[in-house]
């Protein structure tokens, strides 16, 4: 009933979206830019849908309230292996928040235990990591350090080598990425809920942005932060057992999930990069549970947010090479049907990104060429709730804290909002263009292939750095300003200038928000 509830809302909301389609551009007739548009609207409407459903659902739960999950007093029982996986990392970086968290739980004997899973390959950075894993051994705390010669199979292969041949005597996984950092408190709590669910096979922790210098990265964590639990909420709603896992800040069973979650070769022969989704899926239909916990305080749970927008597009590359490979699997019978919608959304995430950039030059050719008649307030009520149903998890988030009173004050809170939302302004157009580019070349042969290293310190943007990989946005955005200028209606301009505006400044957007040299 709670799925059939959530789908009959979602569709009603698509409805809206397409009911006042039409009523901006019915008016006049249809020239062929408003046929174009409105094909666009139709295919992106169900998943702004999606979006808005979540937010919506998750809104109300955080504002009914709820009674959080006790941290528990009682010593854990099951073994818990702390798994990192690492691959051409800066040790010196990965290691502290390991050392705070082994100490946190050294209260709980050899109930936990630390293991460094490295796919490291080249010998010279192996022996560099190999020595600051040595040292820190040398205070005092027992880990676990294991190097495959090759990393075939990439994390998933890194991480079923471990539990095949190193989690003897271990009930629980906790997976972690190089840049996690976790609380004690946080581990305690999820490894209690664990044990509470015996059907439980994943419990997925919410993630949230460790602090970060630079702005590009402070307001990116303003925004996630805002958004995540809402969304999780929403989600949890009607996905139940049967939830998401991200493949990182989650314990795991280890028992079903070495059972269930062994991942062959694709059709193609290739791996499968993105492999929660694939494991996830796998769980849900052997009939375990897989759910995320939102009861964690705000810090319980970190990764490090990408330190520029460089970094975020690298990142975003690496993402849809892996979710673009579902396609192979959406009709694999061994997977649940929740995580093959899950995939779904995973691929049109990337897939629908040229048609939902392509709305923007096209409602600029419109405007240029064909756009008397047009009603005004029927396309400022089109845009503001297309923006508002994307963009709900995150508004909804900020609602609740203002709502609820943000420690820092609302006045202080509501300044920050601002600034993100300024920055989203110019941040979502330069995301949807590179989305397109990236299916695009997909589409054409021309994307690499591999599973590279993220790149995670804070450091300075070079101008060149990021004008040669940026111009082609800023070209396009030069093009769409100029047909809202030809057009001569001040209001078409006024409503596309911002998401121009984001194209046109994406290579001083890219340097300005990245962290910069200090001043001595």
């Amino acid at each position: 009933m709670r799925r059939f509830g959530f789908a009959t809302l979602a569709l009603g909301l698509s409805g809206l979206l397409l009911l006042l389609g039409v009523r901006v551009m019915a008016p006049g007739g249809w020239s062929v830019w408003e046929m174009l548009l409105f094909l666009c609207l139709a295919l992106n409407a169900p998943w702004i849908a999606l979006a808005g459903a979540t937010g919506l659902v998750g809104l109300l739960l955080r504002l009914r309230g709820r009674t959080p999950v006790p941290i528990p007093q009682a010593p854990p029982m099951l073994r818990t292996a702390i798994a990192v996986c690492v691959r051409d990392e800066a040790m010196d970086a990965v290691l502290p928040p390991l050392a705070r968290l082994l100490d946190g739980l050294a209260a709980h004997g050899d109930r936990f235990a630390l293991a460094i899973l490295s796919d490291t390959t080249d010998p010279a950075r192996a022996k560099a990591e190999q020595a600051v894993v040595d040292a820190f051994v040398k205070t005092g705390r027992a880990v676990r350090y294991r190097r495959r010669s090759d990393n075939a199979g990439y994390k998933a292969g890194n991480v079923m080598d471990f539990l095949d041949h190193h989690a003897d005597g271990f009930d629980l996984m906790l997976l972690l990425d190089a840049d996690s950092e976790m609380t004690p408190a946080a581990v305690l709590q999820m490894v209690h809920a664990m044990q509470a669910d015996a059907k439980l096979a994943i419990l997925q922790a919410p993630v949230s942005g460790r602090p970060a210098a630079a702005s590009f990265g402070r307001l990116f964590n303003v925004g996630h932060r805002a958004g995540v639990q809402t969304w999780i909420l929403g989600q949890d709603w009607w996905q139940g057992a049967q939830g998401p896992f991200w493949g990182h800040n989650a314990v795991l069973r280890v028992a079903p999930f070495r059972q269930h979650c062994r991942l062959g070769l694709l059709p193609d022969g290739t791996h499968i990069l993105s492999h929660d989704h694939v494991e996830a899926a796998r769980l849900h239909a052997a009939g375990w549970g897989v759910r995320v916990f939102p009861d964690l305080a705000a810090d319980g749970s970190l990764e490090s947010p990408p330190p520029d927008l460089l970094a975020y597009l690298a990142r975003d590359s690496r993402w849809a090479a892996g979710n673009l490979q579902y396609r192979s699997l959406l009709r694999d019978r061994s997977l649940s049907r929740v995580g093959r919608f899950q995939m779904l959304q995973a691929i049109l995430h990337y897939v629908l990104a040229p048609s939902w950039f392509a709305m923007l030059p096209l409602a600029a050719l419109n405007a240029a060429l064909d756009a008397e008649g047009t009603p005004r307030g029927a396309l400022l009520a089109l845009l503001l709730l297309g923006y508002g149903l994307l963009h709900l998890p995150r508004l909804g988030g900020h609602a609740a804290a203002l709502w609820q009173g943000p420690p820092e004050g609302r006045a202080a809170y509501l300044k920050l909002a601002l600034s993100e939302a300024v920055f989203l302004l110019l941040f979502d157009p330069i995301i949807a263009f590179h989305k397109t580019k990236v299916v695009l070349s997909h589409l054409l042969g021309l994307s690499q292939d591999g599973w590279p290293a993220q790149r995670r310190a804070e450091t300075p943007v070079p101008w060149r750095e990021a004008a040669t990989l940026l111009w082609p946005h800023s070209l396009a955005g030069l093009l769409v300003l100029g047909l809202l200028f030809s057009s001569g209606s001040g209001f078409a301009l006024l409503l596309g200038l911002p998401a121009a505006a984001g194209l046109v400044l994406a290579i001083p957007f890219a340097v300005l928000t990245a962290a910069r040299p200090q001043v001595k």
